[in-house]
């Protein structure tokens, strides 16, 4: 609340002015029992026995509110009570009689010593009434129904403070001392010495507020301070921040919140002006850092603790939206806000300056042996990372449009959905672009079957980060089956073109009758062809077992049916014609053995002479695993 309406709120101190005696007082006489003279004299001498024997610089009184019994007390505030009113009616009477101005001695007198005790009981139980103490004594629906209550019963403090046995002796104190002051602030409040109660409660309770953000580690940095910051000192800082965050919500402002609402429940403007000035300091600090960070220098690998602090923000919303709810702690609620939006477009230009570096990555040396490019995993693995963020990520892209100079082919994405949403449209174009760059760096190879081989071995890997991480919830099943149908694509292409040579080298077909001489030349040029080949693919790799046994399985199903069928009809009559002992050099188990020991990068290998009878040529290599025949 403003300061001008604070000022509507307290009545003016007879500490510094005497009660008003007109009829537009805050509290005229009207609405306040007529006395009689002997009633009046009778409260003051009640009221004087009181202040005399608990004058608030004596050094022998003790408290009034220490140990277990509120009798005193209860006497004591019933008896201010009284004094008010036989203030208002001599007022009413007389403004300048010897009676008010003895009873505005008293008065004055009296708010001393309930002003002493207000701040001994803030001192003496401050460990009682930590925040963390607090808010796990009463709920806000508990403080909620009991801010209705304009009066304290002072004869209630004891059922409040017993009601539950089984409390603990922490929250018994701590339930026992905000009885005690809110007693006393009601009391300060009805009499017109509410600014007073405030100041002292201002005064303890937000040292309180600062003392437990240091603890913390939240401190006030400045925007020039950050800039300055080397990365690893303000990510310390960012650490401690999520670490104290929930803590500083959900048990300091919301505990200080519960206090302040149930201390000063007779009147909603008090609470929540003196709850506003109490932490707005320190939760301005608190949501400011988020915003100052996101200032801050900016490249792609930061979005991830950037998307941390979203997310804390984002989770404790609701407690803040709650605990700030109020005109008077607008702000805050603003400062909060803000810092949220400052976040998110700072996530959205860090994943457009994502997407422009994958986009001027310009490598052109290619991956030895076809394997899977860095810039695969490494553009894969920032995106899985960030799919764990899906649910913050959805808010963030929400009303991001998806704004490209390329369209999306569809051979990589498919027709968009007209129910896709923003976060799935932008994960599938970040992949779409790594895809773009992939088959460009597939044309650095100088041999066609080993582009393919490269474009298959690097889409598994997009499809299994993609399937064994969020992004299969953010994508969809769809996207990984037309994926999946694109490797098999790729991986028949490297069929087809790294070993058409050895199909083209036997009959068009294996099955029909040709001579024996036409028979020994296919052979011949069969060994050729395979040597060549299986020379040249040595090297090559298929990183991912799964693919690398699928690609090895179909290729020995293919070429292993056919070079069966011409082995099994026509080795015999081959090795009939002369010369030609060294015609036959392999058998499909020699074959199939060869095949096997494919993609593992082994380097170059020459098919030697050989046949199922005798096998020394093909264990010679140590990197061959031999086939149990």
């Amino acid at each position: 609340m403003p300061r001008k309406g604070m000022r509507t709120v307290f009545f003016n101190s007879p500490i510094s002015s005497s009660i008003p005696s007109t009829p537009s007082s805050s509290l005229s006489h009207s609405s306040r029992p007529t006395l009689s003279d002997s009633m009046v004299e009778e409260n003051l001498e009640v009221a004087e026995s009181f202040v005399i024997r608990w004058r608030p610089d004596s050094t022998t009184a003790g408290s009034l509110f220490q140990g277990d019994d509120r009798d005193e007390a209860r006497k004591y505030i019933k008896a201010v009570k009284d004094l008010y009113d036989s203030m208002h009616c001599l007022a009413s009477r007389d403004s300048s009689s010897e009676k008010l101005l003895r009873a505005h001695d008293l008065m004055k007198t009296a708010m001393e010593r309930l002003q002493k005790e207000f701040y001994q009981i803030l001192s003496v139980n401050r460990e009682y009434l930590y925040p963390e103490s607090v808010s796990s004594v009463q709920s806000p629906m508990t403080i909620s129904a009991r801010s209705s209550v304009s009066d304290f019963e002072l004869e209630s403090v004891d059922e409040f403070r017993f009601a539950n046995e089984s409390i603990v002796e922490v929250e018994g104190v701590s339930i026992s001392a905000m009885a005690d002051l809110k007693a006393i602030a009601d009391c300060m409040i009805s009499t017109g010495y509410g600014k007073e109660c405030v100041k002292v409660y201002k005064t303890v309770r937000k040292s309180i507020i600062d003392e437990s953000l240091y603890n913390l580690g939240i401190e006030k940095l400045s925007f020039a301070k950050v800039q300055k910051m080397d990365w690893e000192v303000l990510e310390i800082k960012i650490k401690i921040w999520l670490k104290g965050v929930k803590t500083a919500v959900k048990s300091l402002f919301e505990g200080e919140r519960i206090l302040c609402d149930y201390v000063f429940s007779a009147s909603v403007p008090i609470r929540e002006s003196c709850f506003a000035q109490i932490s707005r300091d320190g939760a301005t600090i608190l949501f400011g850092f988020p915003e100052l960070v996101a200032k801050y220098k900016k490249t792609p690998e930061k979005i991830f603790i950037t998307l941390d602090l979203y997310e804390a923000i984002a989770d404790l919303w609701p407690d803040i939206d709650y605990t700030f709810s109020s005109t008077a702690t607008s702000m805050i609620q603003s400062q909060a806000v803000s810092s949220l939006t400052k976040l998110g477009q700072n996530i959205r230009t860090l994943i457009t300056e994502f997407e422009m570096a994958v986009q001027k990555e310009s490598s052109k040396t290619p991956v030895p042996g076809g394997g899977v490019h860095p810039l695969t995993r490494y553009v894969m693995n920032y995106i899985s990372f960030l799919s764990d963020y899906g649910e913050i990520l959805k808010d963030i892209v929400a009303n991001w449009p998806l704004e490209t100079k390329l369209p999306m082919p569809e051979s990589y994405y498919g027709t968009p959905k007209k129910d896709d949403s923003p976060i799935t449209l932008h994960f599938a174009w970040l992949i779409l672009v790594l895809l773009c760059k992939l088959d460009g760096k597939a044309e650095h190879y100088n041999d066609v079957a080993l582009s393919y081989l490269f474009l298959a071995n690097n889409l598994h890997y997009v499809v299994e980060k993609v399937r064994t991480s969020n992004m299969r919830f953010i994508l969809g099943s769809d996207w990984i089956e037309r994926h999946e149908s694109k490797i098999k694509l790729y991986s028949s292409k490297y069929r087809r073109i790294g070993w058409s040579e050895v199909f083209s080298s036997l009959p068009a077909d294996v099955k029909a009758e040709i001579s024996p001489e036409d028979a020994r030349e296919s052979f011949r040029n069969f060994n050729r062809a395979f040597e060549e080949t299986y020379r040249k693919q040595a090297s090559w790799i298929v990183p991912d077992p799964k693919l690398r046994d699928e690609m090895k399985i179909s290729l020995a199903k293919e070429l292993g049916a056919l070079f069966g069928e011409f082995y099994a009809r026509n080795r015999v009559r081959v090795r009939r014609i002369s010369g030609s002992d060294n015609v036959v050099r392999l058998s499909p188990d020699d074959l199939g053995n060869y095949l096997s020991d494919l993609f593992f990068g082994s380097g170059s290998e020459s098919v030697r002479s050989g046949s199922s009878s005798t096998s020394s040529s093909y264990s010679s290599s140590p990197c061959r695993r031999k086939i149990v025949r």
